[in-house]
């Protein structure tokens, strides 16, 4: 029913011809927008233009104050509903040595602990560009050491001179 967030309500409305709906949901026709407008002015309530592409138009007879209400109360909750997911980068070189490999590891496990996905990456300076494939042997083990907590999302890729792979946590059940 949402299509933008602002609505043109009673005399914004312009249109010669819209379909009306009442406040009960029935469908009261095409009219004209002045004598839709007579209609919600004797129920007391707002014309609300809902649909403003349709041909003709469609407007709704409500009480326009408790609708705005009604939609920041299920933006709210949806908000509420939402989880923000994270991720966090652990960068190595080529050359880590396996103590330092432990030590990032423990740090991973404890971002994928917290539900953050995490971006491994393993830069290659110089010369070990020639040497990408035991870049790759590093990640693939990284990603065996975090094994327990994750899994590997995508694969070890070679972007420019870092070798990037996603890990993300594994489903609790």
């Amino acid at each position: 029913m949402l299509i933008s967030k602002e609505f043109q309500i009673n005399e914004q409305i312009r249109d010669r011809e819209i379909r009306v709906i009442g406040d009960d949901g029935e469908q009261l026709g095409i009219m004209s927008s002045r004598d839709a407008q007579k209609l919600a002015d004797e129920k007391e309530m707002d014309l609300v233009k809902i649909s403003p592409n349709a041909k003709p138009p469609v407007c709704r007879i409500m009480d326009y104050g408790k609708f705005k209400y009604e939609q920041s109360r299920k933006e709210k909750e949806a908000k509420k509903k939402q989880k923000v997911i994270n991720v966090k980068e652990i960068r190595m070189s080529a050359a880590v040595q396996d103590h330092d490999l432990n030590v990032k590891a423990k740090n991973c496990i404890k971002f994928l602990e917290n539900g953050d996905r995490v971006k491994a990456s393993v830069r290659f300076r110089g010369r070990e560009m020639a040497y990408t494939d035991s870049g790759k042997d590093l990640l693939l083990k990284f990603a065996e050491i975090v094994s327990e907590v994750g899994k590997i999302e995508k694969a070890p890729k070679l972007e420019g001179r870092s070798m990037v792979m996603y890990l993300m946590p594994k489903k609790e059940s």
